[in-house]
């Protein structure tokens, strides 16, 4: 069976997400299977997803797709270039998945991949180092330097999708794209990333806003599903995580991805730690021009978390299954054959895997259980060694227009 990637966080599950799902079929034929890797309880803005991963899953079975598998933390919570690379991989790993298709805001595949060659060149990651060594932040440095080297195919215009959220995924996603896949992308619909709500489509950073004020009536609407979920927030955490803010030393902050440690950064961050009373204090006195509040909340998640950056694999080493209906059953079947890392349809089966796996795993888990000091019912530890995959009967699902 052919089968076609989206990597997503659904975060939640709205009716842009199922858009994308229904146009990716209606575009590449119905029998397509969908298989999405999505991020578990850790996003890539550096918070706690809305709900749980399982809950996140089942709507999005509900809405389209037909398997889910896990992108861990170590890669969900990181910046773009991470957070695609192990997006991608856990896609490839599967053996059967041949396309990617990713939602963007130009709806413009050549521009795309003009920049994603362009940023696999040495040349511009030289110039990415020079102008970020003059102080310039790297999302400026970045398109900076992408559009010096268009100019030169004479196409600087092309840089210009660097600057826009969905644009800058797609452009990562293509980078690391394995050889012979084929790759599409669904022009957004309605509102701008983190805009409001228009035409029937609502930006999820808005719907998450509604729904942490228990204002569901004003979001479903634009959901696909009743809402149910039980709700996070990472405000709930907020003096534990002051308090691992103010006692960590330089060298604590230095074990972190993106640390900035040649440039002093550490030092700096000690000091905020020390004089923030909340953590929108922290980040503000932290933030400059350099250091941007995206890359600042990753690293605070992160150290809240304990983790490191040597924690982090080189590779993604096995696939979680967080759900799946008839179609994606018989993908699995296909995948004991085509994968070339390990599945893990059950918690039991991490027990098999390679140390290095193994102690993934043991450091998800953890993630899990500081994403339920998130929740307003706290669940005991051990959560990740509970929860089987959600299955859905081929009765309880349907694609939604």
């Amino acid at each position: 069976m052919r089968a076609v990637g989206i990597v997503a966080e659904y975060n939640p599950f709205h009716t842009g997400h199922a858009w994308h799902i229904a146009q990716t079929r209606r575009r590449l034929g119905g029998e397509r299977a969908i298989v999405c890797a999505m991020s578990g309880h850790w996003v890539q803005r550096g918070e706690c997803a809305l709900t749980d991963k399982w809950c996140r899953a089942e709507l999005a079975l509900r809405g389209g797709a037909d398997l889910v598998l896990e992108l861990p933390t170590l890669w969900a919570c990181a910046s773009a270039e991470a957070f695609a690379r192990g997006a991608v991989e856990v896609l490839a790993g599967t053996g059967v998945v041949d396309t990617l298709s990713f939602g963007s805001e130009s709806g413009e595949l050549k521009s795309l991949r003009a920049a994603a060659d362009c940023l696999n060149r040495e040349e511009y990651h030289r110039e990415v180092r020079r102008l970020a060594g003059t102080g310039m932040a790297f999302p400026a440095a970045r398109q900076a330097a992408a559009a010096a080297l268009l100019e030169q195919q004479g196409r600087p215009d092309r840089a210009a999708c660097l600057a826009r959220p969905n644009d800058n995924l797609g452009i990562e996603y293509l980078r690391f794209l394995p050889a012979g896949w084929e790759a599409m992308t669904v022009q957004r619909q309605g509102v701008a990333h983190d805009g409001g709500a228009a035409e029937g489509f609502a930006s999820a950073s808005h719907l998450r806003q509604l729904l942490r004020a228990g204002e569901s009536g004003a979001a479903e609407p634009f959901l696909t599903q009743p809402w149910q979920g039980n709700l996070a927030d990472g405000a709930r955490c907020e003096r534990l995580v002051l308090d691992r803010l103010r006692t960590m030393e330089e060298g604590d902050w230095a074990l972190l991805p993106d640390s900035g440690a040649r440039e002093g950064l550490p030092e700096r961050l000690v000091r905020c730690g020390r004089a923030a009373g909340t953590v929108e204090e922290f980040l503000t006195l932290a933030k400059t021009r350099r250091y941007t509040h995206a890359r600042l909340r990753r690293m605070v998640t992160w150290a809240f978390l304990g983790l490191t950056a040597r924690d982090r694999p080189a590779h993604v080493p096995y696939l979680r299954v967080l759900g799946f209906n008839h179609r994606g059953r018989v993908l699995l079947a296909e995948m004991k054959e085509k994968a070339t890392l390990p599945i893990l349809t059950k918690p039991a089966h991490a027990r098999a895997l390679s140390p290095e796996g193994r102690a993934l795993f043991a450091l998800e888990s953890r993630c899990t259980d500081r994403f339920g000091l998130c929740l307003e019912a706290v669940p005991p530890c051990g959560e990740e060694w509970r929860h089987s995959p959600v299955v859905l009967r081929e009765t309880e699902y349907s694609v939604v227009p």
